[in-house]
């Protein structure tokens, strides 16, 4: 057998974020590389309100330390908002199925590990994003869901009379 040598650092996304969202507060990881002469990659977790000015904070730190890709999970709605934000920041966020992440093994039960084991799955690109979060996809759905809107609403309805209901 002859073995070649692989870059596994390739397969590694250097700058990653992984939110945890809940519906009061958003669980942070951030992981980068070692800083100079050091050999292991440094995670900061923070926490942060899911009020705008709070999120706000959240993405112009994760623009300042140069995040590479933003990966969330899907659970409720409550995602929706962050998103957005982070979207609007120039940060690409995606957004992971929930039901895929439950399915990997290993996952713990609090927010703030729950954030830094997404981080982690996350950098080493195990997660598919969903549909949702390519921009154009959303735009076509949603303009192909409101035309059928639109169709359907086009029903017959009998003309509105001046007598009232019970007579004159």
């Amino acid at each position: 057998m002859m073995f070649t040598q692989t870059e596994d650092d390739e397969q590694i996304i250097e700058r990653v974020a992984a939110p945890d969202i809940g519906k009061a507060e958003v669980v942070c990881c951030v992981r980068l590389p070692a800083p100079p002469g050091g050999k292991r990659r440094v995670q900061e977790v923070t926490t942060h309100s899911t009020m705008t000015r709070s999120l706000t904070e959240l993405a112009n730190l994760l623009v300042e330390l140069g995040v590479e890709r933003v990966v969330m999970a899907a659970t409720s709605d409550y995602w929706r908002p962050p998103f957005y934000l982070l979207e609007a920041h120039v940060l690409e966020p995606r957004l992971v199925n929930a039901k895929d992440v439950a399915h990997l093994p290993g996952r713990p039960k609090t927010d703030v590990l729950n954030a830094a084991w997404l981080c982690k799955v996350a950098e080493r690109q195990m997660l598919r994003p969903s549909l949702w979060s390519a921009r154009g996809a959303r735009r076509r759905t949603g303009w192909r869901r409101s035309s059928k809107t639109r169709a359907s609403s086009r029903r017959w309805s009998p003309p509105i009379s001046s007598v009232p209901p019970g007579g004159r």
